[in-house]
């Protein structure tokens, strides 16, 4: 029987980005779960698009999710890290949906899609 290797990588802290390019602010949330500046990053700046973890396991789940969404106050959200593997598999459809009763725009893109803002 081999002795499983138990040593562990550090990768880096987890980091989301705020990108102003083209007149247009886009957050992506990165690797992170929810936390409270996301509330004061939307009362900062008018956020054109977010991207933000769904999977839940590694990341924020499809709840907290929801939280940052209404905090970072986006005009579109769009789900990502979600269902690349059996861990982290969500019902990306059922949170636009949840977004959308909320009153609030997101679309799932799919596997090389492109979007304009």
């Amino acid at each position: 029987m081999e002795e499983e290797d138990q040593r562990i990588t550090y990768l880096g802290m987890p980091a989301g980005i705020l990108l102003t390019i083209e007149g247009k602010t886009i957050y992506h949330a990165g690797d992170t779960g929810l936390f409270s500046d996301m509330k004061m990053i939307g009362e900062l700046n008018q956020i054109d698009l977010a991207f933000l973890p769904i999977g839940d396991n590694f990341t924020m789940g499809p709840e907290d999710a929801l939280i940052a969404a209404e905090w970072l106050k986006a005009e579109k959200v769009i789900p990502i890290h979600f269902n690349t593997f059996p861990l982290i598999a969500q019902d990306g459809e059922q949170f636009i949906r949840d977004l959308h009763a909320k009153g609030m725009e997101a679309e799932v893109l799919s596997v090389g899609a492109t979007l304009q803002l």
